[in-house]
Formats: structure tokens, sequence, C-alpha cells
């Protein structure tokens, strides 16, 4: 009777792990199988290569008249740029993508002329020894694709100014230059055009 109770418990504990061991493995299946299909987000991916004309901006105050110029800024690469990418007597957005966009808080004065406070198109028609930069009503528009010239508010002629050192990207400067006046300056490869905005 002794041998037969042994026996049983024997059994049943061979029994006992003969199904744990089998529960682990199916436990280690299903994780397994679960690892490949997992459709959990994934981390972003940080290796996304950044633009190569990334949009940024250039500020300043004049007194309290806040300039404000919004751009697509490109690389020279290794390119020739004016009288190359950027083609001579021709209407440029002065930027990549979309036009490039000047904002004054206030009114100013332009080369004589007035321009109220608002938002406006910055183009220019670039020269090998000037440059005319064109204030525009139009600033919402790709590149210079729907300029017209019946929206130009303003126009300046500015000598072109050679720089020894080359500016890699496309760059605009605002500074103030007294109480009532500001300078915009654009700078790319070893080209500088300037022009002069007054507060009214």
């Amino acid at each position: 009777m002794k041998n037969t109770i042994l026996t049983l418990v024997a059994a049943i504990f061979l029994y006992a792990c003969s199904n744990t061991s089998s529960k682990e493995n199916k436990d280690a299946e299903s994780t397994e199988s679960t690892a490949q299909h997992d459709h959990s987000p994934k981390e972003a991916d940080t290796s996304k290569k950044k633009p190569l004309s990334p949009r940024t901006s250039s500020m300043a105050l004049i007194d309290s008249n806040h300039i404000h110029i919004d751009y697509g800024s490109p690389g020279k690469r290794g390119r020739m740029i004016f009288g190359g990418l950027v083609g001579y007597g021709t209407v440029w957005a002065t930027g990549a993508h979309k036009a490039t966009i000047i904002t004054f808080d206030e009114d100013v004065n332009i080369n004589d002329v007035d321009v109220p406070a608002g938002k406006y198109g910055l183009f220019t028609i670039p020269g090998e020894s000037e440059w005319t930069i064109i204030i525009s009503k139009d600033w919402d528009m790709h590149l210079a694709d729907d300029y017209i010239e019946i929206n130009d508010l303003a126009r300046v002629v500015a000598p072109v100014q050679l720089l020894v050192e080359e500016v890699e990207s496309l760059t605009f400067e605002v500074k103030e230059t007294d109480s009532k006046t500001g300078e915009v300056t654009i700078k790319w490869d070893q080209t500088a055009v300037s022009f002069e905005i007054k507060n009214k």
C-alpha cells in the first residue's frame, strides 16, 4: 500500500513538471512571435537629412519698429551663384522655395516711397555691378512664379559690394543705424547689397 501511494505521488509530480515545462515553452514561443510582429510605435528616426535650404529669419528693432525678414536660405555647395544659379537681369525671390517676406510693424519710407506697416514680398533683380531691390504687395507665392511688376510698391537700386570672405548660405542682416534708420544687407557667396529703411 505504501509503495502504491509513493508511486502515485511520483506520477503526479512528473505530470506537474511536464505541464510547467510545456507552458514555459509556449510562453517563450508566444513572446518570440509577438516580438516578430511588434507594431508598437518606434522612436523617431533622427537620421533624416536636414533641409538644404532651411527656412530662417532675421530681425531687428529700429526704435520701436520691429523689422522681420523670413526667407529660405540655400547654400553655395560649390556652385557658381550669381550669373549661374541666380541669373543676372531676372526677378529672383531672394531665397529658396517661397518668396522672401519682409514685415514692418510701423510705417516706413524706402527710397522716398512711403510703405505702410504690413507684410510684403522682397524680390531682387541681381546684376554684375548693381541690384534692384523690390518691395512688392505680393508676398505669398512660390519663388517669383506669380510676380507682376504692377504690384511693386518701392524699388531701390543698390551697388554690389564684393566680399573678401565667402558666405556659404544666403544671409539677411537687419541692423539699426540710428534711432530712425535701419539697414538691410543681403549676403551670399562673395556678394553683398544693402538698402536703407527709415521710420516715418
